[in-house]
């Protein structure tokens, strides 16, 4: 069975990065018809905040990437201390006691002999006395992997494939001198005994799949099909990293964005398909292929989210906003018609409210020097309402007749002066909705 994870850090909020991962995997299980798990990394008590874990989890549920289990690996410690007591029983795991000073001191020299900056294992030459010497001096060591010099290769899923000497890459260091478990081997462990299938992730990861693929056959594990999706980048090609403040998913559901508009320039951006709409979720797996992803990085909008939620909205029926049409107080027997007039003219959902209010309420109207007299005279002679479907030609014949005023200038005064806007829906559709004109002008 094909299981996927979504394994994020609870240090900050979800944002547009976090989410493209996590859509990925969970497409890819849910058009196997396999399982989805949420996992979260909270191995870092220090960091880790409760907080942020319900905060992933309400973000998740808001764009409809429902899990079927969770995991948290704060409870997963005894697997990763086994884990690495069988890797020191091979011999593949050593203690390491070299200060980030020194270390920074052995990659300057190894540049300046154009080698490169590589752990030098300097560490497994220590005698026994020689550690207990060091521990007494500075605490306990960096447990590091020790890699098999050989070169590490697998088909990405969208890489293609993948090569690299394991000579040209640092053993990495799995557990800290304070004793937390890193992400590079508590993932390993999990993917194995979770029997993850597929890992979709950054391109930034492709170093740290390299080790981990040697982690995981050490650990007699079988290894996933891996795919590294490319980076996002700013509009114009900036780091991304610097604006993630502004796209947290909170902050977007906030601003009123809808999660299939999210989901559905996501599924596909990067890709060598267009980004279409999609209705629902089912529409957006069917359509879902992680091959015809690309590698180089791909340039991210926020604001190509807006123009995809006006058009998501405006296609749903009226049943779908009956609990927004029923928050902005829209009686019962003219939520048909008033949906139909105004659904074209709103942005997010919060609009639904600001249109019934002027409906209900009237508006400020809007009334430029030039016209007060002609829009005097022809407020003179609206009709008392109720209006219907005839009252705007009609009036706006008469007013023409009277005033000799035709096209735009006859139009644009008397949209401002009823509505205060100068865009919106059709007038003759929308003055029988609207109940308050005269007392505001």
């Amino acid at each position: 069975m094909t299981t996927t994870r979504f394994a994020p850090s609870p240090t900050g909020y979800l944002h547009i990065g976090n989410l493209r991962t996590a859509l990925m995997n969970y497409l890819i299980a849910r058009k196997a018809g396999g399982t989805f798990i949420l996992r979260i990394d909270d191995t870092d008590p220090e960091r880790s905040k409760e907080e942020y874990v319900d905060a992933i989890k309400q973000d998740m549920e808001w764009l409809g990437l429902h899990w079927d289990r969770v995991e948290r690996q704060s409870e997963r410690l005894d697997r990763y201390a086994a884990a690495a007591d069988k890797l020191r029983e091979i011999g593949r795991f050593y203690e390491a006691f070299e200060t980030p000073t020194e270390l920074d001191l052995k990659r300057k020299k190894q540049l300046n002999m154009g080698k490169p900056p590589v752990y030098d294992r300097a560490a497994l030459n220590l005698s026994d006395d020689e550690k207990a010497a060091l521990r007494a001096e500075r605490g306990q060591g960096v447990w590091r992997f020790k890699l098999d010099h050989e070169r590490i290769e697998w088909a990405d899923g969208i890489i293609g494939d993948v090569s690299i000497d394991a000579a040209s890459v640092s053993d990495p260091v799995l557990i800290r001198g304070d004793g937390q478990v890193l992400y590079t081997l508590a993932s390993v462990v999990d993917d194995t005994e979770m029997g993850v299938t597929d890992v979709v992730r950054g391109s930034d990861h492709v170093t740290n799949t390299a080790t981990q693929i040697q982690i995981i056959e050490a650990l007699g594990g079988s290894v996933p099909r891996f795919a590294h999706h490319s980076l996002l980048t700013g509009p114009q090609g900036e780091a991304l990293s610097k604006r993630l403040g502004t796209l947290a998913l909170r902050d977007l559901r906030a601003k009123g964005v809808e999660p299939m508009a999210v989901l559905s320039l996501l599924a596909r951006l990067g890709s060598s398909d267009p980004v279409e709409l999609r209705m629902d979720m089912e529409a957006l797996i069917d359509g879902f292929d992680v091959g015809r992803f690309g590698t180089t990085p791909t340039k991210f909008d926020v604001a190509d989210i807006d123009p995809l939620t006006s058009r998501y909205l405006q296609a749903l029926p009226v049943e779908a906003v009956a609990a927004d049409l029923d928050a902005a107080g829209v009686p019962e027997g003219q939520r048909d018609a008033f949906w139909s007039v105004i659904r074209e003219n709103i942005d997010t959902r919060a609009d639904i409210a600001t249109w019934w209010a002027l409906c209900r309420d009237g508006a400020e109207p809007v009334i430029e020097d030039e016209d007060k007299d002609f829009v005097t005279e022809a407020m003179a002679m609206l009709p008392e309402g109720p209006f219907d479907a005839d009252t705007w030609g009609t009036w706006t014949g008469a007013v023409k007749a009277a005033t000799g005023r035709k096209g735009r200038g006859l139009f644009m005064p008397l949209r401002l002066a009823l509505t205060g806007q100068r865009h919106g829906p059709d007038m003759g559709s929308l003055m029988p909705l609207l109940q308050v004109v005269k007392a505001r002008t």
